[in-house]
């Protein structure tokens, strides 16, 4: 299969699967990018979320430092109320591990200081991403971190009770600053850790996106540019054809001018000679002059009537569709034979019939116009002076094809007019035929995708044999 025939093949299906594919890969993109600034953008909000984390544990540490060393109830105040802030991220991760209600959850967010336009994005990784690896990390280091918020806050209940009742010592302030200066150190690490871990994963979700975008962009600018570059060459294709067409056009046009021009001049001409018989005739008294006369009316509506008929063969074999269909020769040749017995000197013809080949599988007008045309032309061009006059009809199958062969003894054909036979309008003597004949069984020959060989010989006689592909055999 030629390269063009292998890209006429290429029709919508194909095209269509090529802009179906570049379509899946612009939502695929889409959708990549629309998940992943959703997935970066809760990340950035847990950062920002551990940051007010951070500070309200460190204040939270801070003012009960001073309340363990001032003793100001204020100190223990604002020690509640910055220790909420960790307490309530504590609650939402919680409730979130247990799959809990997200309104608790919002709740303890929201507690944390997190802004509440940030609350769906967070929620939704926490849900959909807690078992990916940087996520899982970093809520095990929240959680590590919340368990470090619980002892603070143990402590702190510890010295308000002492406190309260008066019984804190000098020993106890050092033993409670101790105990909160590790936590806070723990804390500290933590909360590191948590914000390392997150950065870590925003990093890899960033490379991610950026070789997942290179990738769906080059099969889109893959796909458009094969897409274009199968346009253009069914374009060059398309015009190429085009041109051909008007090159075929142009000859056709050629043709049928000519074909006009003929046809109108071969109509005339008998109808011209009849009327000038006539009026001879009806001058003339001698009735045997007369029948001569009536003969040559005769032979000049014969030959009216086979260029009728020619026409008629023409117009068939360019306008009827190809039919494949199981065909018999010997019908066609015993049919052609019958009807063309009225040709003269066709009964002085001896007709043999040698066929190894009856039943093929073509196209029956075509064949029927090949047929009827060759034994025509054979019987017209019969030598007369020759004392048997002989017809052979011969089929066979050989070298992978059907052959049909049509050989006979009569005055054959000049070497000098051999290139033109198979032309328009072509005809060594016109009071026999149109030329119209040889013409057309080269066109029915071409459209049954066969082929025509002729042998001849001046004064010998002429052979034409026709070749059939063997896929349509029966």
């Amino acid at each position: 299969m030629s390269k063009l025939q292998a890209l006429k093949n290429f029709r919508f299906p194909n095209v269509f699967i090529l802009i179906l594919i570049v379509f899946i890969s612009c939502a695929l993109l889409i959708c990549i990018n629309f998940f992943t600034i959703k997935i970066l953008s809760a990340n950035r909000a847990y950062v920002n979320g551990e940051s007010h984390y951070s500070k309200g544990q460190k204040d939270a540490s801070r003012h009960l430092i001073s309340y363990l060393y001032t003793q100001n109830p204020n100190q223990w105040k604002s020690f509640l109320e910055e220790i909420k802030v960790p307490q309530g991220d504590g609650i939402a991760r919680i409730t979130l591990l247990k799959a809990g209600d997200n309104q608790v959850a919002r709740k303890g967010f929201l507690t944390g200081r997190n802004h509440e336009d940030d609350l769906d994005d967070v929620i939704w990784l926490f849900d959909n991403f807690k078992n990916v690896s940087f996520l899982s990390k970093a809520i095990h280091e929240w959680g590590k971190g919340d368990k470090q918020i619980v002892k603070l806050f143990v402590i702190g209940q510890q010295i308000h009770a002492k406190i309260d009742r008066e019984i804190l010592t000098g020993t106890d302030q050092k033993k409670f600053m101790k105990e909160i200066s590790i936590i806070s150190d723990q804390l500290t690490i933590n909360e590191r850790n948590f914000s390392n871990t997150l950065g870590e994963g925003t990093r890899k979700i960033k490379d991610l996106l950026i070789f997942t975008n290179i990738f769906f962009i080059l099969v889109i600018i893959c796909s458009v540019c094969l897409y274009y570059s199968i346009m253009v060459k069914r374009l060059v294709v398309s015009k190429k054809e085009t041109e051909a067409k008007n090159e075929n056009l142009i000859i056709v046009n050629k043709e049928l001018d000519r074909f006009v021009y003929s046809a109108s001049h071969d109509l005339r001409s008998p109808i011209t000679s009849l009327k000038g018989l006539i009026e001879i005739t009806a001058l003339e008294d001698d009735v045997n002059q007369i029948r001569n006369y009536l003969q040559m009316m005769h032979q000049s509506l014969a030959r009216q009537d086979q260029f009728i008929s020619d026409i008629i063969d023409y117009s068939k074999n360019k306008r009827k569709e190809i039919i494949i269909e199981p065909v018999s020769l010997k019908e066609l040749f015993n049919e052609a034979i019958l009807q063309l017995m009225h040709i003269e000197n066709a009964s002085r013809i001896k007709f043999t019939q040698e066929l190894q080949v009856d039943q093929i599988k073509s196209d029956g007008l075509r064949l029927k116009i090949i047929i009827n045309n060759l034994i025509s032309n054979a019987i017209k061009y019969a030598d007369c002076s020759k004392q048997e006059m002989f017809i052979t009809i011969k089929t066979y199958f050989s070298e992978g094809l059907n052959k049909i062969e049509i050989a006979d003894n009569g005055i054959g054909i000049h070497d000098e007019h051999k290139e033109n036979i198979f032309d328009m309008y072509f005809g060594t003597n016109k009071n026999k035929g149109s030329g119209l004949g040889l013409y057309i069984v080269k066109e029915a020959v071409e459209n049954i995708k066969g082929d025509i060989f002729v042998f001849s010989e001046s004064n010998v006689g002429s052979k034409f044999i026709v070749t059939i592909p063997n896929s349509h055999a029966v």
